[in-house]
Order: structure tokens, then sequence, then C-alpha cells
């Protein structure tokens, strides 16, 4: 990886895209810093020193932010918005036949569908801008702090409309940053974006262990920690890199005078084909109660059992619900993201078979067959990658979203396996010689 980097610093319109892409990257840091208009920044810093470690509900969103959301800045709601409207349009073009159509209409029908992402981007910010200054507003974002009903002084409803609006055109320009660097920088602008944003944390999480620790002066449990995700790290990597490979022969095929076809080649299916995404919804979905019971008055019995059972991360049926929640939304993805019928119906246009196998339906079968046996350890995967870590910190004193939990790590080492990728393609186009050799 090391190697690439410098290969790509001595090429000299690759070093102008990588200047690009860190300058872009300054940029947005320096909006996670700047606060809106309305908010008392003093009274901020005052709840988040006494919050420390436990960023209670927020976490998960507050980590995608680079730690922005709890100081309610420009750039509070980070990327998140991008990424929810990205799957929400990936899982409505499965079921509306225009969203479909216009995916199989090529880069016209692509181009068509990123437009429509950007406009339920800008819809979910003023959604979640809304809620956020609304929770802000009434001392919910900082429970336990004795200034935080103090954070917004001036509660009119221009000043509400002034914050929503900043947060909102801040995440505008945040979708903005990221197209820039995947059009003129090194590519796969908003997963840079996503992997800034948590990569920021770092520092700060790792040295909040070191001093709660009590061995050596925090030192061992620093190292422990440093350790055991450098191990997991690892294991990532080798699970993501692993594929299941499904030969594909294809028949020769006489168009005049010219033969064609008579190529081998594979599908490669990858054994966590989900990605990071049922992680991102086992949370999503798991907050929705306990954000309900945090908006909601009295001391109710559902409430009481929603707060001692689903909000902490280290609770045995939140635990338990986590993983099971996790495989279940592996299968479901997967089963909307990759169609064997699809894919079978290509192969017999273009003449392909796979050894041994009927084109076909017998072929879609197969493929079925195959999908979902690499999807059970997948997603069992999966799931202990983002349990494992967890249960193993909260042991240092570190919270649930530490940057060596499991979609952390996920996010990390996939969007640093795409740019060395993206990167080494470009020097490989750049240094091919081929036939004129």
């Amino acid at each position: 990886m090391l190697t690439a980097f410098a290969r790509a610093f001595k090429t000299p319109d690759l070093r102008k895209k990588l200047l690009f892409t860190l300058g872009i990257i300054v940029v947005y840091r320096v909006g996670t810093h700047i606060p809106i208009p309305g908010v008392d920044y003093r009274n901020v810093q005052t709840c988040i020193d006494a919050a420390q470690a436990n960023q209670g509900l927020f976490g998960l969103v507050n980590m995608f932010s680079g730690g922005a959301l709890l100081q309610i800045t420009v750039f509070a709601l980070g990327i998140m918005p991008y990424i929810t409207a990205s799957i929400i349009l990936q899982l409505l073009t499965v079921v509306i036949p225009r969203l479909e159509a216009l995916k199989k209409e090529g880069q016209a029908g692509t181009a068509k569908i990123t437009q429509y992402t950007r406009y339920l981007t800008v819809a979910l910010a003023i959604l979640q801008g809304t809620g956020l200054v609304a929770t802000a507003r009434s001392g919910a974002l900082f429970q336990g702090c004795p200034v935080a009903s103090q954070i917004v002084p001036d509660q009119s409803i221009f000043v509400t409309i002034t914050m929503v609006i900043t947060m909102t055109a801040g995440t505008a320009v945040v979708m903005w940053l990221g197209e820039l660097i995947t059009d003129r920088g090194i590519g796969n602008g908003m997963s840079i974006l996503m992997f800034i944003s948590i990569a920021a944390t770092f520092p700060s999480a790792l040295w909040a262990i070191k001093e709660q620790g009590s061995l050596a002066g925090g030192w061992i449990e620093f190292g422990t920690v440093i350790a055991v995700g450098l191990v997991m790290v690892g294991l990532v990597v080798f699970v993501e890199q692993a594929q299941r490979r499904i030969p594909v022969q294809y028949a020769k095929r006489m168009i005049g005078r010219r033969s064609y076809g008579g190529t081998s080649t594979y599908i490669p299916l990858k054994v966590n084909q989900a990605g990071v995404i049922p992680v991102i919804f086992a949370s999503s979905l798991l907050y929705i109660p306990a954000l309900i019971a945090q908006f909601s008055s009295g001391t109710s019995g559902w409430k009481t059992w929603i707060e001692s059972h689903l909000v902490r991360g280290d609770h045995p049926i939140y635990v338990t619900l986590y993983f099971l929640l996790i495989v279940f939304f592996a299968f479901f993805y997967v089963a909307i993201s990759f169609n064997p019928e699809e894919v079978a119906d290509n192969m017999k246009k273009y003449g392909g078979f796979i050894p041994g196998i009927r084109a076909g339906r017998p072929t879609a079968e197969y493929l079925s067959y195959v999908l979902n046996r690499i999807t059970w350890p997948g997603s069992l995967y999966l799931g202990l990658i983002a349990l494992v870590p967890t249960m193993a910190l909260v042991g240092f004193g570190a919270n649930q979203n530490f940057p060596f939990g499991g979609t952390s790590i996920l996010i990390i080492v996939g969007v640093g396996l795409e740019t060395v990728k993206q990167i080494e393609s470009q020097l490989q186009q750049r240094n091919y010689e081929g036939f004129l050799r």
C-alpha cells in the first residue's frame, strides 16, 4: 500500500489528484469545527467534557460525522444523510419498476438516480437537522449535563430555522466535496469522507482509554487495545478479500468469418457480499426504541424496560438482538442486491454457462444455492466483528462506538482497500506499455 502511494506521488497527474484530495479533506475537517449560529459553544464544550467517552444514543452518528454532531457544527450531520439516501434508493430500485428501468439504462439512468439521491439527501438533512435542533433545545442531547438546556439560549422560530438551514447547507456542501473527490481527486469521494470522519476520532478515543487505565499508567491497556485492533484489522482484511469463484465458459460463435467466444472466466462471489450495510441497518433499528423512550415523558414500564435493556451496548438482550438483526439484514440485503435469475439470463444471452450446469433456470438455482451457502459464514462473521471488539473494549472503559468497534473497522478496511485498488489501477493505466514495447 505504501509503495502504491509512493509511486503515485512520483506521477505528476496522480500527485495533483492526491494533493487535491488532501485539500478537500482539510476543508471538510475545518467545517466540522465551525459552530452554527444560535449555539452557545462554551456550554456545548462543558457538556462534552462532562460526557467524556459516553456519547449516549447519538454516538454512532457522532462517529460518522467525525465528532461534529455533538459539537453542533456546520457539518454536524456529516455524510449520514447521503448514506441513508443511497441505501433507500438502492432498496427502492428493487421495488419501483421505474427506478429499475433507469438502472438498466446505463450511465444516463445512473446519473438520474444520482440526482434523485441528492434531492433525498437534502430532504433527510432537513428532517435530521430539525430533530437535532429540537433535541439540543430540550437538553436531551446531553443527559445529565447541568447546562444542557442552555445550549440554545434563543429558542425563537427564526433562530431555529436558521440553525436547520445552516446544517442542511452544510450537508449539501459535504455532498459536493465528496463528488469533487470522485471527479477530480482519486475517486470514491463519499467513502473517503466517511473514512476521514471515523479516523478523526481515533486519537481522542485511544487517549481516553490510556487516561482511564490503571496498569502502568494506562499504557498496558493502551497497548492491548492497539494489539487487538491490529489483529481485528488483519482478520477483516482476510475475510473481505475472500471470495468464491464460480467458473464460467463461453461457447464459440461464428459471426461471418470470425470466431467469437471460447473464453473462460469466473463470477466472484464475496464471502461478505453485503458489506457494512447490515451492521448499519441493525444499529439504526435498535436506536428507534431508545429514541422513542428518550422523548417520551413519564416513567411507564415499557420505557423503563427499554432504558434498562436496549440502551446499554453490553446488555445480553441488546447483544442478542443486535447479532440476530445483523444476520437477518445480511441475507435480506444480499437477496435484493444480487439477482441470480438476471445473472443467469445474461450468461445465456451471451452464450455462457457454468460447467456441469445447464443454462437458464438450473444456473439461477445453482447461483442461489451457492450464494446462500456463503452468506451464512459472511453474516456470522459480520455479527462477531460487530460484537467481539465492542465487548472486549467495554472492559477497558471505551464506549460502544469506539473506532476499533465492528462498524468502523469494516468501513475503514473496506475504504482503504478500495482506495488502494483505485490508485493501483490508475498507475497501471499510466505505466502499461502493452504492444508498444
